[in-house]
């Protein structure tokens, strides 16, 4: 077996569905695996992941590499072939973050104003920024949690339950009333489905001329970052801000902390 087919990437697409991976990690994995096969071409598999880990790392960042090799790390376990498993990358982790890169809470609120009668993109950063959750999982922000103040997150298996402020929950429930929404997801299409995450960070970069912010700061994740330095920056509490973020590892959280320069 050496070479990459179209059954094996199915099958393989089967196996994550079949373990509950989110789609969006689903998504990336058969994207890496995609990549994969078609720069092997007639290389045989067996001598493949060295060199296609010095391709990688002559285009993409350490971490754009790592994320790559995990992808396919994964894949080469599914197939049996341990032997084509790449080793990651060694990075320093960083103590600082940049400042042309992490969005302020003024910048926010710039965002916000120039969102202007777009209620549901306004509310789709707010309900971001003020429950750190990922934008995968804004489907879990229903009209019952609205009501109640609190939403139940299903991530990768893991439960978690964050709360949602009252102000926002006030706005939420206004805004599903004026939909029609009763029940289930409050963000979504006009054909019921959720939002994508891919109109989101185009309608958030629509934004940032009107509001003065650079466009390298605007995505939706951001907004997550944003939440996670304020919410540490009063509690410092990592080990909560770990759970609210539904972080594995601590270490993951980290990243979300580090302080500007």
């Amino acid at each position: 077996m050496n070479t990459v087919s179209e059954k094996m990437i199915n099958d393989y697409n089967n196996h994550l569905i079949s373990n509950e991976k989110s789609s969006a990690t689903i998504e990336k994995y058969i994207r890496d695996v995609r990549f994969f096969a078609s720069w092997l071409g007639d290389i045989p598999l067996s001598k493949a992941s060295l060199e296609y880990k010095k391709h990688l790392a002559g285009k993409y960042s350490p971490v754009s590499v790592n994320a790559a090799i995990s992808s396919l790390n994964s894949f080469f376990e599914f197939i049996g072939r341990h032997d084509c498993r790449i080793r990651a990358l060694k990075i320093q982790r960083k103590i600082f973050s940049h400042k042309d890169k992490e969005l302020t809470k003024s910048e926010y609120t710039r965002l916000l104003n120039a969102a202007g009668n777009n209620t549901r993109l306004s509310l789709v950063m707010q309900t971001i920024c003020a429950c750190g959750i990922r934008v995968s999982e804004l489907r879990y922000i229903t009209a019952e949690s609205a009501k109640i103040g609190q939403a139940t997150i299903d991530c990768k298996g893991k439960m978690r339950v964050i709360l949602i402020p009252k102000q926002l929950c006030k706005l939420l429930n206004k805004y599903a009333q004026k939909q029609g929404i009763k029940s289930g997801s409050i963000f979504v299409t006009k054909n019921g489905n959720p939002i994508d995450r891919s109109n989101i960070w185009s309608d958030m970069k629509k934004l940032c001329e009107k509001a003065r912010v650079s466009r390298d700061k605007v995505f939706p994740h951001n907004l997550r970052h944003l939440f996670a330095r304020t919410y540490y920056a009063v509690k410092k509490d990592i080990v909560r801000l770990a759970d609210i973020l539904g972080h594995s590892s601590i270490n993951t959280t980290r990243i979300y902390t580090m302080e500007t320069v």
